[in-house]
């Protein structure tokens, strides 16, 4: 038996276990114990993430994926933090719903039930080190964590934060498994046991993800890419216009939920472009706009290319396209966008609503930045991943999202005739 396949069938026999014997009390004791360990640790965790970080700027990584891998003391307690909010979450597992009672006398329900062994596949982000794993545990679930070479050292010392908290209640610390091989045999030795794994989540670029999806045997949970956009319609307030698009590009310019193209209505265009593009590059943003964009604001202004509309810049570069009206901006963002997060800023109600109904993306806003699609936003404590699929889930993935049902069938010695 190859390594990688004795990993997984460790986590699949400490899943089974787990499923018998864990209640709501020891997922979120289990919960507590990984946020005390993090206190506790804190000081030999972000020794370990200098050494990740000091190595990656060493081999000239970009500085905003720099940053993705860093930690912190205020970010080591955001992992804390999300440890206290999925505790808090009800859990999932065992909620039975749509019970009803057929003419035979018999009833029929719905159960809630953890997938099962899921392997999380990531890159450069220490911090989805906690957030899978604590989601996984409280719904239930086994799982396996690979995370970018990048984050090597970092990713090693928070699973086995994991895995003493797990040892502490009494649980097979197996049950969280961390795949040490930087050789890529290895991940594409782990897509391949769908008798042990149930499902794959990778988070990270487009090429990885599609290289897990066009390699696996196991059903994929993904996003390929977040090309988002904002539409600031002519009934807009361009003040508000002004601080959401800025939020939405600027905040954090690294993560899936940024704004990668802005689109302007024409009516508005005059007034909002000279205001809003200096604004982005006095903040280091590089313009790329259509030819309507640098006729209205030329300074600084590069040609944007085809190619253009359907990149993930993933860094301070943003598309730019004055546009007729709605139709024409969700003409683009349908068929330029990745369906994962899209904006519109307006005053008009039923412009509102149109562009909701249209707009065939997994996150739809209005009056707000992209950047509030997020788990932790929307209420889910933490995300396991953003899914553009339509099947299963679809957004930001939570606790109920790693969760299935079976059914359940409550009779009285009841027989089919």
């Amino acid at each position: 038996m190859s390594g990688t396949r004795e990993l997984a069938q460790r986590t699949l026999e400490a899943f089974r276990r787990y499923l018998e014997t864990a209640d709501t009390q020891v997922k979120n004791g289990i919960l507590d114990a990984v946020s005390v360990l993090l206190g506790e640790r804190m000081a030999g965790l972000l020794e370990e993430n200098r050494k990740d970080v000091l190595a990656a700027e060493g081999s000239g990584l970009n500085p905003a994926l720099v940053d993705r891998l860093s930690l912190n003391e205020k970010r080591v307690q955001g992992m804390m933090q999300a440890c206290a909010e999925v505790a808090a979450l009800p859990d999932p597992s065992g909620k039975i719903t749509d019970m009803t009672v057929r003419p035979q006398g018999f009833r029929v329900g719905r159960m809630r039930v953890p997938i099962g062994v899921i392997a999380i596949i990531y890159e450069a982000r220490p911090n989805v080190t906690i957030e899978s794993a604590i989601l996984c545990l409280k719904s239930g679930n086994g799982v396996i964590l690979r995370g970018g070479t990048a984050a090597f050292h970092s990713n090693l010392f928070l699973v086995r934060i994991i895995r003493d908290a797990l040892q502490s209640k009494g649980i097979d610390p197996c049950l969280v498994s961390f795949l040490e091989s930087r050789d890529r045999q290895a991940v594409d030795e782990l897509l391949l046991l769908d008798d042990l794994v149930h499902l794959v989540i990778p988070r990270g670029g487009e090429g990885l993800i599609r290289n897990v999806v066009e390699k696996s045997r196991i059903p994929v949970l993904k996003h390929y890419k977040g090309v988002c956009h904002v539409y600031v319609d002519r009934q807009a307030d361009l003040d508000m216009a002004t601080r959401v698009v800025l939020n939405a590009k600027t905040q954090r310019p690294a993560v899936c939920n940024a704004m990668e193209t802005l689109l302007v209505d024409a009516r508005v265009a005059v007034d909002f472009l000279p205001r809003v593009l200096p604004a982005l590059q006095e903040r280091g943003v590089e313009i790329r706009g259509c030819e309507e964009t640098r006729r209205l604001y030329a300074e600084g202004v590069k040609p944007a290319a085809e190619t253009d509309w359907t990149e993930e810049y993933l860094d301070l570069i943003l598309s730019v396209r004055v546009v007729s009206g709605i139709d024409e901006a969700v003409r683009h963002i349908n068929t330029y966008g990745s369906s994962h997060t899209d904006a519109i800023i307006t005053r008009d109600i039923r412009t509102a609503q149109s562009f909701i109904k249209r707009v065939d993306s997994a996150s739809v806003m209005v009056n707000a930045s992209t950047r509030l699609a997020d788990g932790g936003v929307y209420g889910l404590g933490a995300e396991i991943g953003i899914s553009t699929d339509r099947l299963h889930a679809r957004g930001p993935m939570g606790l109920e999202d790693l969760t299935t049902y079976k059914w359940i069938v409550l009779g009285d010695g009841h027989i089919r005739e």
